[in-house]
């Protein structure tokens, strides 16, 4: 009779764990694939009539701005280039019939430039900020050997810089009650990241971050949204040629807009979810596996790396102009 009864608690247990596994299996696959796939995402333009952008002259921030262009908002493009930000500001208008307007702000130069932000667009109707701008390191590195202006410029832009801009513009979205904060965040966030360390913890930092604003602003009727990208096409990555895993900075945002309002933190692209998933999922076999394949990796690109920007010796230069006359 006893083992009788312990069979149906088994049964019932075994019920309750697989109907718990499918309820998860189901909400992953409506909010990865069916919902983007049927436009449920919140539509932009109903938001404000302006969209903000830091780090908007290259990038994922210029095709963040471009998309917003595309779809007839005005655009406000925040660089430290004013050269860049003009040629970027003409290439939208031109192409997309929108006003635009310039912000030349240098993010690591702390408060006064978050309240420059704050002033300049108080006035405007701002929809949705992306806060793009960042900084990371050259290639990955011993966190003993990263400088130290590398690692305040990171500290500054990554999690100072994020939150000053996120600050200036967010009373104005909550006293309109609607908004849409994206803040970009990094795959590295949410995965071991040896060799990127302060890198890595500036980008957990706005995820968690992120987290909690999204608490706090959606009783205010503010969506706050963390992406966690991994790779792209970009500059920053130094990935010349897109691949279905590293797609251009135009395909990510394409993807990433699709999953505004479904999820609060995504990676913005499926195909990065796998690189999350599959660590993760290591993790869970062997933490200490996981470390291993991560900072091989890391130290398979920092040697690239180091190669590339080696000086050729004599030998060498004289045998590619041997190679090239040839």
């Amino acid at each position: 009779m006893a083992l009788f009864l312990w069979e149906k608690i088994l049964v019932v247990i075994i019920a309750f764990l697989s109907l718990r596994l499918l309820v998860k299996a189901g909400i992953l696959v409506w909010k990865k694939l069916i919902a983007p796939s049927l436009g449920l995402a919140i539509d932009i333009r109903t938001q404000g009539r302006w969209a903000v952008v830091t780090g908007a002259t290259d990038g994922l921030g210029k095709a963040f701005a471009k998309a917003f262009a595309k779809q007839g908002l005005d655009i406000v493009l925040i660089s430290r280039s004013m050269s860049k930000l003009k040629d970027v500001a003409a290439e939208i208008e031109q192409e997309y019939r929108v006003e635009t307007r310039v912000i030349e702000a240098d993010l690591t130069e702390g408060q006064v430039v978050y309240a420059d932000i704050g002033k300049a667009t108080q006035d405007l109707e701002v929809g949705v900020l992306v806060n793009n701008a960042g900084a990371s390191y050259d290639h990955p590195e011993l966190f003993t050997h990263v400088s130290e202006e590398t690692l305040a410029k990171i500290l500054q832009l990554n999690v100072a810089g994020i939150t000053g801009v996120a600050r200036a513009i967010l009373p104005g979205m909550m006293e309109r009650r609607k908004g849409v904060l994206i803040n970009i965040s990094s795959a590295t966030a949410a995965i071991p990241s040896p060799y990127l360390a302060v890198y890595a913890a500036s980008k957990a930092y706005i995820d968690k971050l992120s987290a909690d604003l999204a608490a706090e602003a959606a009783p205010r009727g503010v969506t706050v949204q963390c992406v966690l990208p991994g790779p792209v096409a970009t500059k920053m990555s130094k990935i010349k040629r897109s691949t279905w895993m590293a797609p251009t900075p135009e395909k990510f945002v394409e993807a990433s807009l699709k999953t505004v309002g479904i999820e609060s933190h995504t990676t913005g692209y499926p195909p990065h979810s796998l690189i999350i998933g599959v660590i993760n999922s290591l993790r869970f076999l062997s933490e200490t596996g996981a470390v291993w394949l991560v900072t091989k990796t890391m130290l398979n690109i920092r040697g690239r790396s180091l190669r590339k920007k080696k000086p050729k010796s004599q030998e060498d230069v004289q045998e590619d102009i041997l190679t090239k006359s040839s």
